[in-house]
């Protein structure tokens, strides 16, 4: 019994049977339909986005199982912010600015696939991102957002 993992990229909630998914899953004789249809349910979420999906099927019995990644973290970000993409200089130039609520709820999503050991440090990670990007956070600056973070000034909705 084998089986075979294939991996895609895809809008969010807007994958079709057409490339890049269909061409590949039609020799495997799985019903492409139901497998398109399970992955828009489950990247509904990120509709707007690039979403890493990974789909395993069963060579046997052609039933599969749909894995979702999250998209990178400087996306979830500016799409939060409503811009199509970063700052090209993002020391100078700021693009938009975005809630510490938000930044929270972006960690906890991305937590699975970071390297932290906590929310705190994942919120840190996120907010770091911010800086790359040209993005404020609760309209201050990120890199005095994290000195405050490791002063404890949000320990309570960082727990």
């Amino acid at each position: 019994m084998g089986v075979k993992t294939i991996e895609a990229l895809v809008d969010g909630g807007k994958a079709s049977a057409g490339p890049p998914i269909g061409p590949v899953l039609g020799p495997t004789g799985v019903n492409v339909l139901q497998v398109v249809k399970k992955i828009n349910e489950l990247t509904e979420p990120f509709s707007g986005l690039k979403v890493p999906v990974k789909i395993h099927i069963n060579d046997e019995t052609k039933t599969f199982e749909i894995e979702v990644g999250t998209p990178p973290a400087s996306a979830l970000i500016v799409n939060a912010i409503g811009k199509e993409k970063g700052s090209q200089k993002p020391k100078n130039e700021i693009i938009g600015d975005i809630s510490l609520e938000k930044i929270v709820e972006i960690a906890k999503a991305k937590m699975p696939s970071l390297l932290c050991e906590n929310l705190k440090s994942a919120v840190k990670t996120i907010i770091g991102t911010c800086v790359s990007i040209g993005v404020t956070v609760n309209g201050i600056s990120p890199k005095q957002l994290i000195k405050k973070i490791d002063d404890g000034e949000f320990d309570s909705i960082l727990k």
